[in-house]
């Protein structure tokens, strides 16, 4: 049959130690143009994220408000 994109998904890994706490990983450096705007969508969707779930004030977004500048 004919394949048709039907969605997209966005997956959240997060390292854990033996003890299932999760840990820190170093962070992740673009370096392809579409590296880098996957990279600053992603942190425009966490900020809003964030924004609607009320653990960070608007104001605070600084990705989401250079959308409108």
């Amino acid at each position: 049959g004919i394949k048709t994109k039907a969605n997209e998904a966005i997956y959240t890994f997060v390292a854990v130690d033996e003890m299932g706490s999760p840990m820190p990983v170093p962070k992740i450096l673009p370096e392809s143009e579409l590296e880098k705007e996957r990279f600053e969508a992603a942190l425009r969707r966490k900020q809003l994220s964030l924004v609607l779930a009320g653990k960070m004030a608007p104001k605070e977004a600084t990705e989401l408000k250079a959308i409108f500048e």
